[in-house]
This record gives structure tokens, sequence and C-alpha cells, in this order.
């Protein structure tokens, strides 16, 4: 150890997966190794990143086959750095999987991989325009002074929502409702209001079993039956 380096068993020791006396023999190395202690401190830096990135951000940006490697190495150091079995056989395999399916997927950092200039500026993400058939409507209940600013985004039968509502007292238990042009209602979501929703307004998406083309109005109302707002959906 002292003489040799060796890249997977750096990486085991980053993800603590080394026993005692191959923690101090690989301490002794680093004390006298410039190249693997530089090495060290890269991967340290790498394995901190990584754990601040969610699954979710492995799913675009590297080459082709590279996001599921690297999604797949990635759950699996998460899911082998809480446990005790097969600790030290997936660390030695892993390590370096962990720095081939980075480097395959750089790409998948945000810039922050690829960027060779940690102030060079990143690229604005692309945000994708609403689908065809979205629409977008604004009420004020003029008894209760409750409104709402709703969302109605077509899906293939059903629709998204996503609401903006304020004006409703704290404490109030509330559902909302997506209603049909034939008066049917399917509920979208519900939700007690916070004394920071009473004083701000609350933001809640929901879903309902509506075709697009048949939604009429979105309503909300208190468990008790009282309607604080309803907002016609214009077809």
């Amino acid at each position: 150890m002292t003489t040799q380096h060796d890249p997977q068993l750096l990486g085991a020791y980053v993800l603590g997966a080394l026993d005692e006396q191959e923690v101090r023999a690989m301490d002794q190395h680093l004390a006298s190794c410039r190249d693997c202690a530089r090495e060290l401190a890269e991967l340290r830096d790498m394995e901190a990143f990584l754990g601040e990135v969610p699954p979710e951000a492995m799913l675009d940006g590297p080459p082709e086959g590279g996001d599921l490697l690297l999604q797949r190495t990635l759950r699996q150091v998460r899911a082998e750095r809480g446990g005790v079995t097969r600790r030290r056989q997936f660390a030695l395999g892993a390590a370096a999987a962990v720095v081939a399916a980075v480097v395959l997927g750089a790409g998948v950092f945000v810039g922050k991989a690829t960027s060779p200039d940690a102030n060079t500026a990143l690229p604005t993400p692309t945000v994708a325009p609403d689908p065809a058939g979205t629409k977008l409507a604004t009420f004020t209940d003029p008894a209760t002074k409750a409104s709402m600013t709703v969302k109605v985004v077509p899906a293939a039968g059903w629709v998204r929502t996503n609401m903006a509502i304020s004006g409703i007292p704290e404490g109030e238990k509330c559902r909302i409702f997506v209603v049909a042009k034939d008066g049917s209602r399917q509920e979208a979501g519900s939700w007690v209001v916070s004394k920071k929703g009473a004083a701000e307004g609350t933001n809640l998406d929901g879903s309902a079993l509506v075709a697009p083309e048949d939604v009429k109005s979105v309503v909300v109302e208190n468990f008790a039956g009282k309607t604080f707002v309803e907002v016609p959906v214009q077809a």
C-alpha cells in the first residue's frame, strides 16, 4: 500500500469502506504521496457534490447510456453508504464506476463538472412551454373576498391544475373541485389553510379525471360545503 497507487482503494477510502488496517496503511501512503493526496481531494469534492444532486437531475445530459450508468451507480452508492453488508465488495468495484460514470455523464452536472472556471456563467435552463389547450383564469369572489388564479393543463382524458389562492381564513379545511360542463365534480386536492397561507396565499398543484374540453370551472370550498371562490374556465 505504501508504494502502490490504487484509484479503487482511494474511492473506497472516500466512501468509508476500508477496514481499520487498510485505513492506517492508506493514511501512511497519503502522507508521503502528493499525487494520491491530490486525487483524494478531488474524489472528496466529487463525492460531496454527487450527494447534493437529486436523482431526477440524472435523467438528462449524458451521452447515450451514460445517464443510466450514472443514476444506477449513485443510487447504489447512497444505499450502500447506510448499510453494513457487501460494503467492501461494492466499494472496490463501484468507486471506479462512479468516476467512469461521471466522465460519461459530465454534462449532467449543469456546468459544474464541465465548466473550466467556477465563475463561468451557466446556461439558462430551458422551460418547456405549456401544451396547447392550457387555460388560465382568475376570479375574486365579491362576498368572501377570496381570490384564485387557476391554470388547467390538458392531459390524455384528464387535467392537471395549478392554483394560487388567497383570502381564505387560517384553519379552514378546504377542497378543490374541477367542475365539468354536465355539473359533475372531481376533487383535485385538499389542504388546511396555514397562518402563512392566510396572510400570503397558497399555491397548490392537483389533478382531476375530467376531460380537458369538458372543464367548466374550478371551485374552492370548505368541508362544510361553503364556497369561497369559483373560477370559470373559458372553453
